[in-house]
């Protein structure tokens, strides 16, 4: 996640609360979503950006995942994100953002 990425989700936990902010991401292998993941619930692990040394605490999903996907208008999902999601290792994909958010989501 880049540093001006970062400086948004801070701002807006700041602003709204951690507790009403959830981090939707769209990367395209599991490794670079949980990173991302990983650096809005438990700082960013490089220690380069805003988040490093802050915890957060936030929800990460990815795009792709149902829990996610439900809340699309369906048309809406097929024209933005069905041809990605055909291409993803979606199983890898769901595995690393469930782990993350139960290692270091509140």
């Amino acid at each position: 996640m880049d540093l001006e990425n970062q400086k948004r989700v801070k701002e807006a936990a700041e602003k709204f609360g951690a507790e009403n902010v959830v981090v939707i991401l769209g990367a395209a292998e599991a490794e670079a979503a949980g990173i991302a993941a990983e650096t809005v619930t438990a700082g960013d692990p490089t220690f380069a950006g805003p988040l490093a040394g802050v915890e957060l605490g936030l929800k990460a999903y990815h795009v792709i995942e149902d829990e996610i996907k439900e809340q699309f208008d369906e048309n809406t999902y097929d024209e933005q994100i069905s041809m990605m999601e055909m291409v993803l290792d979606k199983d890898e994909i769901v595995d690393e953002m469930s782990e993350i958010r139960e290692e270091f989501s509140n």
